[in-house]
C-alpha cells in the first residue's frame, strides 16, 4: 500500500476530528474502524488484486470523506442532499423510543413499523446507539459503504469478463465518478443500494460457478437490505436474479441443481426474514399505475427542474407513451442548454464526460450481448427493468440524475468494456505497422 495513502489518511483523520469537537473525533473513529474491515475483506477476498483494490478502495473513501468534511463544515446537506436532516432526526427519535423515551414528534408515531423505506431510519438509529446523535459519523459510514462499491464492482465485472483491465475501469468510474462520490459520500441511502445491488449480482455469479452456504447467505440478506431502503427496486432485482438462474451458465444436470436448489435456500431465507410479506404489502399499496402517476406529477411540479408534468401515466397507453421522454431524461439530463441554477451548473462537466462515454456503452453493450449474454444476464435484466421503470416514474431531472447512479454503476463495466476494445484495437494496429516495418 502506498505511504502516500497512508500519510493522507491519517491526515483527514486528524482534520476529521477537528470537525466539531468532539463528533468528529468520533466519526474519524467509525471511519477508521469500518474502512480498516473493509481493506481487511479485500486484502483478504481479492488477494490476487489486493494492491490495487486496497488503493482504489482508499483513494474513493478519501474524495468521500473531502465532500463530506465541506459539507460538514459549510452545513451543505440540505443543498446537496436534503433527505440527510431526515434520516438525522428519525434515527434519531428511534433510538430515543428504543431506549423508552417519547417520540413527541407526531409524524414519527408509526417509527418503530415495518413502512416503506425503513432500514435508513434504522441503520441510522443503530449508529446513533453507539456514537449519539452524530450526523457527521453517520455519513462517514456511509461513505465507507459508498467507497466499498469500487471493489465490488472490480469483482463483478471480473467474474464476467475475466478481464482486469475492464474492471480496473469500472472501479475507476465508480471510485471517482462525481455523481457517485455526492450520493455515496452523505447520509443518503443511494451508495448502500447501489453497494447491495453489486454485492447480490456479485454473489449470483460466483453462485452459478459454485454452491457456497456464505455467498447464499449474502444474496439472501442483500436482497432483504434493498427491500428495507427502496422496495420496487427488490423486485426488479429478484426478477434479474431468478433469471439468471433459470437461464444459467451451463445445462448439465450437476449446475441445474445447483442452481434450483439455490433458488430454493433463497426462497426459504427471504420467507424467514419475512421479506415476501412485507414485498407483498408494498406492492399493494405503492405498485400501481394511478399511484405512480401521483407521485410522478409531485415530482414535476416540486421544483423548476420538474419536466411532463401535463402527461399521464396512470394507464398503460400513457406509460408507454411517456417511455421515450423519460428515457432520453434519465440518461441524458441535465442538458446544457436547460441549465438555470448553480446545484444544475455544477453538473456539466460530468455530463459531458458521461455523454462522451455513450458510444463505447453502446459498443460494450453490443459486445457483451453477442459473446456474454449467459453470464451478464442478470445486470441485463436489472438494467433494463430499472431503466423503464424510472422513465415512467421520474418527472424531476434533479431526482432523475441522482437515481441514475444505481443503473450507471452497471454501465460503466459496459463502458470499459467498449473502451478496453477500443484501446486492443489501436494496439493490434500499433503492433501490425511495428512488424511490417521490421519486414520492410
Amino acid at each position: 500500500m502506498d505511504k502516500v495513502l497512508i500519510v493522507l489518511c491519517f491526515a483527514f483523520g486528524l482534520v476529521m476530528s477537528a470537525v466539531g469537537f468532539p463528533e468528529g473525533a468520533v466519526a474519524a473513529l467509525l471511519t477508521a474502524f469500518f474502512g480498516t474491515i473493509a481493506v481487511y475483506l479485500i486484502r483478504t477476498f481479492f488477494k490476487e488484486d489486493a494492491e490495487l483494490l486496497t488503493r482504489i478502495f482508499l483513494i474513493a473513501l478519501l474524495v468521500r470523506l473531502l465532500f463530506g468534511i465541506i459539507i460538514q463544515v459549510y452545513n451543505l446537506r440540505e443543498f446537496f442532499g436534503g433527505d440527510a436532516n431526515t434520516y438525522d432526526r428519525l434515527g434519531f427519535q428511534l433510538v430515543e423510543g428504543w431506549f423508552g423515551q417519547a417520540l413527541n414528534d407526531p409524524k414519527s408515531q408509526n417509527l418503530t413499523s415495518m413502512t416503506s423505506g425503513w432500514g435508513m431510519n434504522y441503520l441510522t438509529g443503530f449508529i446513533y446507539i453507539f456514537t449519539g446523535r452524530n450526523v457527521f459519523a453517520a455519513q462517514s459510514f456511509c461513505a465507507v459503504i459508498g467507497a466499498a462499491i469500487a471493489p465490488m464492482i472490480y469483482k463483478c465485472s471480473f467474474e464476467i469478463f475475466s478481464n482486469r483491465r475492464v474492471s480496473k475501469i469500472s472501479a475507476l468510474f465508480v471510485a471517482l465518478y462525481p455523481a457517485f462520490i455526492v450520493w455515496s459520500g452523505q447520509l443518503l441511502k443511494d451508495g448502500i443500494i447501489i453497494f447491495l445491488l453489486v454485492l447480490a449480482i456479485t454473489m449470483v455469479l460466483q453462485l452459478q460457478r459454485k454452491f457456497s452456504y456464505v455467498n447464499t447467505a449474502l444474496l439472501v440478506l442483500s436482497l432483504f437490505g434493498i427491500l428495507s431502503l427502496r422496495f420496487y427496486i427488490f423486485y426488479m432485482v429478484a426478477v434479474a436474479v431468478v433469471g439468471a438462474f433459470i437461464v444459467g451458465f451451463s445445462n448439465s444436470s450437476a449446475s441445474i441443481f445447483r442452481r434450483v436448489f439455490v433458488l430454493v435456500i433463497m426462497g426459504l431465507g427471504l420467507t424467514y426474514l419475512g421479506v415476501l410479506r412485507e414485498a407483498g404489502g408494498d406492492l399493494d399499496q405503492y405498485a400501481n399505475l394511478e399511484r405512480i402517476q401521483e407521485s410522478r406529477k409531485d415530482l414535476a411540479a416540486s421544483a423548476d427542474s420538474g419536466f411532463g408534468e401535463d402527461l399521464d401515466v396512470s394507464t398503460m397507453e400513457g406509460a408507454i407513451t411517456i417511455l421515450p421522454l423519460g428515457f432520453l431524461y434519465l440518461m441524458l439530463a441535465p442538458f446544457p442548454w436547460q441549465i438555470s441554477s448553480f446545484r444544475q451548473a455544477i453538473t456539466l462537466p460530468e455530463i459531458m464526460l458521461w455523454w462522451a462515454s455513450i458510444p463505447f456503452l453502446l459498443s460494450g453493450l453490443w459486445y457483451t450481448i453477442k459473446y456474454k449474454l449467459r453470464t451478464s444476464l442478470a445486470i441485463l435484466i436489472f438494467t433494463l427493468m430499472l431503466t423503464l421503470a424510472y422513465s415512467v416514474f421520474q418527472g424531476n431531472v434533479g431526482t432523475a440524475y441522482r437515481q441514475r447512479t444505481q443503473i450507471q454503476v452497471f454501465l460503466f463495466i459496459f463502458i470499459a468494456v467498449g473502451w478496453t476494445l477500443r484501446q486492443e484495437h489501436n494496439e493490434d494496429l500499433i503492433a501490425l505497422r511495428k512488424a511490417r516495418r521490421k519486414i520492410a
